[in-house]
């Protein structure tokens, strides 16, 4: 299935978000949106993973929203500060690109030494059809995902507004013969924001091996002092 290009609706050229992000223009391709399935043969050179690591911060991408938890609180932005924090969108429905970033995500933390504080994962639903806070809250259980998920939904114009601070795309896909009647397609990004909720680095789709992504990660996360 071929993939979409960006909704209109993000009214950001790509060319503009890579450049924000400060990356090399060959690995802009990671900033188009996957339809939940693993794509064959896209794996980027380590030296390319290696230089952009450090060259990907942004102070423009992952600015506020309102949503609600997979606990129903309402949540913002300024509820993650202080902390670091791993963003990804995607959606429970999906069957092998979220569960297996989510997957890779924890065993990347295992791998953080001791001395680094561990960021919190958070899910960010782009279906609010289906991914009630309810049906979040079960899914942010799978003991295979890392231990602190937390799940993220809201109505479809504070999903929206989500995604277009993060620059994320996102579309409904019908799929008549499948039991679950649609996908999503949708950018395939794990943002890490700093505690002051500034991204200071992201992982492409196929940048997703545990070791590789924990080397990033300590490139970047300090100790939090406690005063």
């Amino acid at each position: 299935m071929a993939l979409s290009p960006l909704p209109s609706w993000v009214g950001v050229p790509i060319d503009r978000v890579m450049s924000k992000i400060k990356i090399n223009a060959a690995l802009a391709s990671g900033m188009l949106m996957v339809a939940c399935s693993r794509p064959e043969g896209s794996v980027a050179s380590e030296s390319a993973r290696l230089a952009s690591c450090q060259a990907r911060s942004s102070e423009e991408i992952g600015g506020p929203f309102a949503l609600v938890d997979h606990q129903g609180i309402p949540r913002t932005e300024d509820d993650f500060k202080g902390q670091y924090s791993l963003v990804f969108f995607g959606f429970t429905f999906c069957p092998d690109v979220c569960p297996a970033t989510l997957v890779a995500l924890k065993n990347a933390l295992r791998l953080l030494p001791d001395d680094l504080p561990k960021p919190r994962t958070i899910l960010i639903s782009v279906d609010p059809e289906r991914d009630t806070p309810a049906a979040l809250a079960q899914y942010v259980e799978t003991t295979a995902f890392p231990e602190n998920l937390t799940g993220l939904t809201g109505s479809a114009d504070a999903i929206k507004g989500a995604a277009e601070a993060f620059f994320v795309g996102y579309e409904k896909v019908d799929l008549p013969e499948s039991l679950a009647g649609y996908t999503i397609s949708h950018t395939s990004l794990v943002y890490l924001m700093d505690p002051n909720w500034k991204m200071v680095s992201f992982f492409l789709s196929d940048e997703n091996q545990p070791d590789q992504v924990a080397s990033c990660l300590a490139e970047h996360i300090r100790p939090i002092s406690g005063d």
